[in-house]
């Protein structure tokens, strides 16, 4: 089974899902939908900082993987002319969902981040939390959003922190290798484990994802090499010894987030 395949059966069990049974949320009504949004953006109440809704107008915006669909909900609400895609049908159907739901324009198609099935120069903005990651090729990735991007669009990507305080606690040995690889030393590919990959996206049945890259800033900005604007920076964190994680979402988050946020502007 390729990497997209394994991708495709894993996220066809909407990211977001865990969340939904924790709040009792089993249909996808109004209400529901309303519920696990305020629940999703209470815990991540930085997101919205970083995709700036009011900058959308009269922009036509791609988004790539879309999860329960709370982000691509406020970015089609926000937009001209909204595009989400993902591997897998299940988000797809969602994202569909919530646009008939209530009424907004918009379109969704299944594709992959790693081809397009954008024309070069045809879009305002790509916007991907979370997705990137998991593609097996992250460089690719970055590369087809760049290349579908008018001159002066933006993009707003999320992907894992190679350096994060959970990688130094939990694996010290492999993330000061991976360190002393992204210093220059040849020492190989890090490759996560499927511990490292259970402890960040696991299935109702405790399944770990199939594929997670863990990537440091000085990887993201050669990546992002191209791009004339890049801003980068960390956020998200856990409850840490009983110190409840809204209060270190603006120290720990910040400084060794287990998320990397980077904005950039072709």
């Amino acid at each position: 089974m390729t990497t997209e395949q394994a991708n495709e059966e894993f996220w066809n069990e909407l990211c977001g899902s865990n969340l939904a049974q924790m709040l009792g949320i089993t249909d996808r009504t109004m209400s529901s939908l309303e519920r696990f949004d305020g629940a999703y953006l209470e815990y991540y109440p930085y997101l919205l900082t970083h995709v700036k809704l009011a900058t959308l107008a009269n922009r036509r915006i791609v988004e790539i993987g879309l999860g329960y669909g709370t982000l691509g909900q406020k970015i089609a609400e926000a937009c001209a002319n909204y595009l989400g895609l993902d591997l897998a049908e299940a988000p797809v159907r969602m994202m569909q969902h919530r646009l008939h739901l209530h009424g907004l324009a918009g379109s969704c198609v299944r594709g992959s981040a790693l081809n397009l099935p954008f024309a070069s120069e045809s879009v305002d903005g790509v916007i991907s939390i979370g997705c990137l990651h998991h593609t097996g090729n992250v460089a690719r990735a970055l590369d087809e959003a760049y290349r579908i991007l008018t001159p002066g669009g933006r993009g707003v990507f999320m992907m894992y922190n190679q350096f994060s305080y959970r990688q130094w606690c939990r694996w010290p040995l492999g993330t000061f290798r991976a360190l002393l690889r992204d210093m220059g030393l040849p020492l190989g590919e890090v490759v996560a484990s499927e511990a490292q990959r259970h402890a960040y996206d696991s299935s109702a049945s405790g399944q770990a994802a199939p594929e997670t890259a863990f990537v440091s800033i000085r990887q993201l900005r050669h990546m992002l090499r191209r791009f004339s604007r890049v801003e980068i920076r960390k956020e998200n964190t856990t409850d840490l010894l009983r110190v409840p994680r809204k209060h270190l979402l603006s120290s720990v988050g910040r400084l060794l987030g287990l998320d990397t946020y980077v904005q950039v502007q072709k």
